[in-house]
């Protein structure tokens, strides 16, 4: 069941790539791993934390979040 929304996939691929960028430039750090998991959320459409919380970033056909 998805639960991750267009704006929010796009939010999540910014950030993700940001994070893994700092592996490579900047501080250089190992951290910059933890990246994966907002750019894997992003294509899977799915947020584990999402679904712990209750909430979803997904319209529904009437235009408001579920």
């Amino acid at each position: 069941m998805k639960n991750v929304g267009s704006v929010d996939k796009v939010i999540r691929l910014i950030i993700g790539a940001g994070l893994i960028s700092l592996v490579f430039i900047g501080p250089q750090t190992l951290w910059g791993w933890i990246g994966i998991i907002p750019i894997a959320t992003a294509f899977i459409s799915f947020c584990p934390l999402y679904k712990v919380i209750g909430i979803s970033s997904v319209k529904s056909i009437s235009g408001k979040a579920n």
